[in-house]
């Protein structure tokens, strides 16, 4: 999952930042309403997290702009107004969800995590063959027997699994999964792979994680795999 934060103020948006990729999620910052909006233009973002007070532009007005694309993520504003008519403005004017100013993580967390749910048409349980991925509850089991996984493995594991028997290239999955391009160079993909597989393919006999030679990987039952070779 790919969140935008749009907030000015870096104490925050480190704070933030930090909270949200210790949780599994790839985070871009922008730290004004014109790079914001450019940023949306050019990214599919699962998420924003929009400041009103920033330094070119009022923040109403960038959830306006975002309003006003065919297609838009849920947006959740995160500012020091809390005035119920600012509240209101706010939800009125497009907002999803409004958290006021000093605030807890937990809440934050809590509140991004409804919202993404509620902006993802994908089931919240995905399963494939015996292997079974919680998406509300972050668990995953194979056969039965609890997977541990870091935020990271797990975040792979989801992608993987939402577009199951379709070929993800290491660009698609570090530009998903990671705040950060792929220059080609990084094996940072095949090392979380290989954690992977050591986690729920090693102890079974039948392999979920495929390479595919040229392009990445893709996860898929072994019955579904022979199909498509045939």
């Amino acid at each position: 999952m790919r969140i935008l934060v749009i907030e000015d103020e870096k104490r925050i948006t480190d704070f933030v930042s930090r909270g949200l990729e210790s949780g599994g999620y790839a985070v871009d910052v922008a730290g004004d309403g014109t790079t914001a909006i450019e940023m949306v233009h050019a990214t599919e973002y699962d998420l924003i997290i929009l400041d009103l007070g920033l330094p070119d532009m009022d923040g109403l007005t960038v959830l306006k702009k975002i309003r006003n694309r065919k297609t838009s993520p849920p947006v959740l504003i995160l500012s020091a107004r809390d005035a119920v008519d600012d509240r209101v403005k706010g939800l009125e004017g497009g907002a999803d969800d409004y958290l006021v100013k000093p605030f807890a993580f937990v809440e934050l967390l809590a509140r991004v995590r409804v919202l993404l749910r509620r902006g993802q048409p994908t089931p919240e349980r995905l399963q494939v063959g015996d292997l079974t991925l919680d998406c509300i509850r972050r668990k995953v089991t194979r056969a039965g027997e609890n997977v541990e996984l870091a935020p990271k493995e797990f975040s792979i594991l989801e992608y993987l699994m939402r577009n199951r028997g379709r070929p993800l290239s290491r660009t698609m999955i570090v530009e998903h999964v990671w705040d950060m391009d792929y220059d080609g160079l990084t094996n940072i993909v095949d090392v979380y792979i290989r954690h992977l597989r050591s986690k729920i393919d090693e102890k079974w006999p039948e392999k979920m994680i495929q390479t595919v030679r040229g392009i990445g990987y893709l996860l898929d039952s072994p019955e579904r795999a022979a199909e498509r070779g045939a």
